[in-house]
Order: C-alpha cells, then sequence, then structure tokens
C-alpha cells in the first residue's frame, strides 16, 4: 500500500523527514492499531518507527508513550522486558481508556546521546502533529520507561525547550514545529546520575563478557569528556536546575544490580526539592526488570493507574 504524505512533505526526493500513519487495522475488540508508522528519518541512520494502540471508543483520548529498555545497546519497541508480559502492559494501558504509543529510537552504538532523546522527543511531537488522525487530546500526553528507557522518560518530562541547554536537546528531527512536554511520567529503574555509574561494575552475566559499558557506550567522546557529557545526560541536572517537573513514579527493585536503587533515590530527592509530586515505590528485593519479584502485576497496574489518575484530571 503506498503511504499519503501531507502535502508538505510531497516533494520526491531527498526522502521527507517522517511519513504520515498508515491507516489502521481494527480487531474485533474494537482496538485500532497503526503499526510502523516512520515518525523519524535520519540520512545514514534506519527510519525510527512506533506503533499507536487505541482503545475501543470515541476520542479524542489520552495518551502514554512507552519507552522500552535494553541499556540503550539493544531493545525493540513491540516488547517490554521479559518479565512482563506483552498482553498485560497493553492491557492495563488501552483498559485505562489511554493509547499506547511504542517507539523505536537510535542505540547508542549508532548514535551516542542525545540522540535517543531527540527521537523521543521527536515522537512526542510527531504525535501531536497527528492526534486528530490517532484520535489523542495533544494536551494529555505521558511518558512511561524501563531501564534505558525510563531514563528517556525522565529526560523528557525533566529537558524542556526553556532548561539550561533545553533547546540543544530538542534535537532537529522530524516534526519541529510542535511542543515535546509531557503531563506525567513513570520511570521504572532508569538512570538519574551518570556520573556516579561510569566506574560501577557490571553484574553477572556481563561481568567478564565483551558487552559493551552500556553508560560509557552512551556518552561517547573520550574519557575526559564524560564527566561533562555525563552530567548533560542525567536528568537530575534537570530536575535541580529546571521549571516545576510533572508528577512522577519512581518504580525500582531494592537489590538492582545494574542500576542501583539509590538512583531513584537521589532522582526522587531531587524532584521534591524541586517542588514536584514524585511517589517512590520499592519493590523489595526485587533485581533489574523486577526479577525476583513476587508478581509483576500489581506493579503493571498501579503503574497505569498513576498515568490515568494524572492523564484524565
Amino acid at each position: 500500500m503506498t503511504q499519503s504524505l501531507p502535502a508538505e512533505l510531497d516533494t520526491g526526493w531527498p526522502p521527507p523527514p517522517y511519513l504520515a500513519p498508515v491507516p489502521p487495522v481494527v480487531g474485533e475488540d474494537g482496538i485500532r492499531r497503526f503499526h510502523g508508522v516512520t515518525y523519524a528519518t535520519t540520512p545514514g541512520y534506519r527510519p525510527r518507527l512506533l506503533d499507536v494502540h487505541m482503545p475501543a471508543g470515541d476520542g479524542p483520548v489520552p495518551a502514554v508513550i512507552w519507552i522500552h529498555g535494553g541499556g540503550w545497546l539493544e531493545g525493540d519497541r513491540r516488547y517490554p522486558p521479559p518479565t512482563v508480559p506483552v498482553e498485560l502492559l497493553h492491557g492495563s494501558v488501552l483498559g485505562a481508556g489511554l493509547a499506547l504509543i511504542s517507539i523505536d529510537y537510535r542505540h547508542s552504538l549508532e548514535a551516542p546521546f542525545p540522540a535517543q532523546l531527540h527521537d523521543v522527543k521527536a515522537a512526542i511531537r510527531y504525535v501531536r502533529r497527528f492526534a486528530d488522525t490517532f484520535g489523542i487530546d495533544t494536551s494529555r500526553i505521558g511518558v512511561w520507561g524501563e531501564s534505558a528507557g525510563g531514563h528517556l522518560a525522565a529526560l523528557a518530562g525533566l529537558a524542556r525547550p526553556d532548561s539550561p541547554n533545553g533547546e540543544a536537546l530538542e534535537g532537529s528531527t522530524g516534526v519541529l514545529d510542535e511542543p515535546s512536554d509531557v503531563r506525567a511520567v513513570v520511570d521504572w529503574y532508569g538512570v538519574s546520575e551518570l556520573n556516579s555509574l561510569l566506574a560501577h561494575p557490571m553484574p553477572p552475566p556481563l561481568a567478564g563478557t565483551e558487552y559493551p559499558n552500556p553508560f560509557s557506550a552512551l556518552l561517547g567522546g573520550s574519557t575526559d569528556q564524560w564527566p561533562e557529557l555525563a552530567r548533560a545526560a542525567s536528568p537530575v541536572t534537570y530536575a535541580q536546575n529546571g521549571p516545576t517537573p510533572p508528577p512522577f513514579l519512581l518504580v525500582h527493585g531494592t537489590q538492582d544490580a545494574l542500576v542501583p536503587y539509590s538512583q531513584s533515590e537521589v532522582l526522587a530527592d531531587a524532584l521534591k526539592s524541586a517542588g514536584g509530586d514524585v511517589t517512590l515505590q520499592p519493590v523489595d528485593g526485587a533485581d533489574h526488570i523486577f526479577l525476583g519479584a513476587a508478581d509483576v502485576t500489581p506493579i503493571v497496574t498501579a503503574s497505569a493507574a498513576f498515568l490515568a489518575r494524572h492523564l484524565t484530571g
């Protein structure tokens, strides 16, 4: 099927910076799904894609942008962490009356930070540009991410144009003339302060392997540049020096060997100091991706309920 472009993009070569949404597939349950939508292109890189899942019924409805994890090195918009069934994640969001948008972004060995944040912000702007097509309320958009995606979700909520260096963090990919702000953030075991993690030992089974260090790979550059690069990539930088943050829910396993629980404690303290509404929810005894948690279902449903509360109020 040939994709139709907005008139201003129907210019042939070079390829446009994004494509209009493909027609949705409508299931028997009434859910409309837009698969593989190109929200941003950059010469030399794979197109960045997103999927939109719209609950049955009339819109416009609030929307949640899901950002996958994978150490900024891997991952896929279609798959939550292995501890979270996709049916549980999608069902919890759609069942709360929210649209779910899952996005891909450039990995760190394709392009170092801030390329990942540029892509997240481009996705938010794209959703706003085509909100009427999807049936989304542009004033009620939240973000939810896990691990590397939690870090990017926190940055999307905190690094705004009026933040220090905020304009540079907006990027220049995809749709440019829409805002990228969000109304609420759920951050599952994300990094909040990178400098302290650069020397953090990799846990088994990564220790002693050739797997790249995810923290230094994200930053790129040389070792003497890492302190400043890490500061620019750390959500706490913007929590402490920006406008009042949106509501945050931080969920983190207390025995996380890859991203220590203290990372969420540091961000929670910074958000409180900035006058933010923040909830820190420990998952006792759980490692990264909630390994060891007795039951992830209440974690997922509580996170969806948090977003529904702040996006539908």
